[in-house]
């Protein structure tokens, strides 16, 4: 094979390793790009919705009884107790779909509950296998003694994270309570006789009388969504709202 002919062979293997070389990054970033693209679309069509007539939202069963309002008392409740929808959570504070939910949550709050549209009812439901959910549920409650229930509730959600694998997380809920300017000795006094266990343990039993065994799990009425977030709830609440209205 001739000199020159053997240039213009390894002339063209080096552009072509060099196309490929430039091709590359040019791939990676594409497909991350189109990756992110079907992620937003994703979150897009999760929250919004104005993307599906009431019509594909889920209803309660011709027959379903309407939710025992007497079991109201053995959750935590926000919001007018006269409001024409409530809105019932079963929820473990250890459970990261639960955290997930929470920023629903805060925005039924915003658009519902403060304008006295929905009651919300917060029920713990610890599961077994979360070792740290039972002293969460506690934290919150005992918060609650110092009228900061909400607070500790969303502040433990919101660092889920941070807590929920550690050895003696008393101490780190203490340290909440603290950065909440509630009163530390007090807290820990609380949370130390376990003097909201049997509150907890009542909602708990409250669940299983529902048959409801995992969480989150979520009731506008009597309506139990079946795949908890903004779209339902939100969809599922105006339904109610428009019923009311009629």
């Amino acid at each position: 094979m001739g000199e020159s002919k053997r240039r213009r062979q390894g002339g063209q293997g080096t552009a072509r390793k060099q196309r490929r070389r430039r091709g590359g990054p040019w791939l990676i970033g594409g497909v991350l790009v189109a990756v992110l693209v079907a992620v937003a679309g994703l979150l897009y069509w999760l929250t919004t919705p104005s993307l599906s007539p009431l019509d594909d939202l889920p209803k309660a069963a011709e027959g379903t009884p309407p939710f025992p309002e007497a079991l109201d008392r053995y959750g935590v409740s926000l919001g007018d107790p006269s409001a024409p929808v409530v809105v019932r959570e079963f929820a473990d504070y250890q459970c990261p779909g639960c955290a997930m939910f929470a920023q629903s949550v805060q925005r039924l709050g915003d658009e519902y509950i403060a304008a006295g549209k929905v009651r919300l009812v917060f029920f713990d439901l610890p599961l077994s296998q979360h070792r740290n959910a039972m002293p969460a549920a506690q934290a919150a409650r005992c918060a609650g003694d110092q009228d900061a229930y909400w607070r500790m509730h969303d502040l433990l959600f919101a660092r889920q994270p941070r807590w929920s694998e550690v050895q003696d997380p008393q101490a780190v809920f203490a340290g909440y309570a603290q950065e909440l300017g509630l009163d530390r000795e007090r807290f820990t006094q609380c949370m130390a006789a376990g003097r909201h266990r049997a509150d907890i343990e009542r909602s708990r039993q409250a669940a299983q009388q529902l048959r409801v065994t995992g969480t989150p799990t979520v009731f506008v009425d009597n309506v139990r969504l079946t795949r908890p977030g903004w779209y339902q709830l939100a969809g599922v609440v105006e339904r109610r709202l428009q019923q009311e209205r009629n």
